[in-house]
């Protein structure tokens, strides 16, 4: 099955995730975006590309990276060109020589890995002294459950791993106008009622394999159940319901920190 037709969770779908989540990550995209200036790219998990083109200018030329050989596929095929490479790479081994990028984009990636720090220090090692890394990553106590999710951040804890690599951490946030988190809130508390059938927790103790086999195949007909009519911008949700704040509480739902001055190993 290709990669644009299979909701797994993983990653964003066009026409089929919620327009929320879709709004909510082209929003990061966009805060990215503002703070750009010229120099070379690099989208560390680029998945089907739709957002990392938007990054994309005559003096930016982009590479999207991803560990999926059927999201790159989708990527090259869809929007592949001069100003967009693609290739398939693991996020803790780019084949890229140190200070490579002026920029480096890390969005709602840093939560999928259990050893968050070796993506840090590869971005820290690509990126030029006087560039950047953007990091985007949901907000610890304002994310719902997700087995792609193996380690999430607060604030704090994002703060102090970049420090770790980085010299120079502005650390804010991505949130939305408070209609459109009553939409999240409402679909998740629909989403609990189902998990509370599992009444012995039985998804947390089996392995993180099968949960994620499971949930993979249980996402589709639980978003027909609870999320109907939520895609194809049925909602109304667009991109200028979220806006980049400096003031994060437990309630902001995405983490946005610009990272500077990379620590050099």
């Amino acid at each position: 099955m290709s990669e644009n037709a299979r909701l797994t969770g993983e990653r964003p779908q066009q026409g089929v995730t919620p327009d929320s989540l879709l709004t909510l990550h082209a929003a990061g995209y966009r805060a990215v975006r503002e703070k750009l200036g010229p120099g070379p790219l690099l989208d560390v998990g680029c998945g089907q590309g739709f957002e990392s083109i938007t990054l994309a200018a005559p003096d930016r030329p982009v590479i999207g990276v991803d560990y999926s050989a059927d999201a790159v596929e989708f990527a090259r095929s869809k929007f592949g060109g001069e100003s967009f490479e693609v290739a398939q790479m693991d996020a803790f081994k780019l084949g890229f020589s140190a200070g490579s990028f002026q920029s480096v984009c890390s969005s709602h990636l840093i939560e999928h890995f259990h050893e968050p720090a070796l993506h840090v220090a590869e971005m820290a090692r690509v990126v030029a002294d006087d560039g950047a890394v953007y990091v985007l990553t949901p907000n610890e106590p304002a994310d719902f459950e997700n087995p792609f999710h193996l380690h999430l951040f607060d604030a704090a804890e994002l703060r102090t791993m970049l420090e770790e690599h980085f010299e120079e951490v502005w650390l804010g946030g991505v949130d939305a106008v408070d209609w459109v988190k009553a939409d999240f809130a409402e679909r998740r508390a629909k989403a609990r009622k189902v998990l509370a059938f599992d009444v012995f927790d039985l998804r947390h103790k089996i392995p993180q394999s099968w949960y994620v086999a499971a949930y993979t195949r249980l996402l589709p007909i639980a978003y027909k159940l609870i999320a109907r009519g939520d895609s194809g911008g049925t909602k109304g949700i667009t991109i200028d319901d979220w806006s980049v704040t400096e003031q994060i509480d437990e309630t902001t739902l995405v983490l946005f920190a610009v990272a500077r001055k990379p620590r050099r190993r």
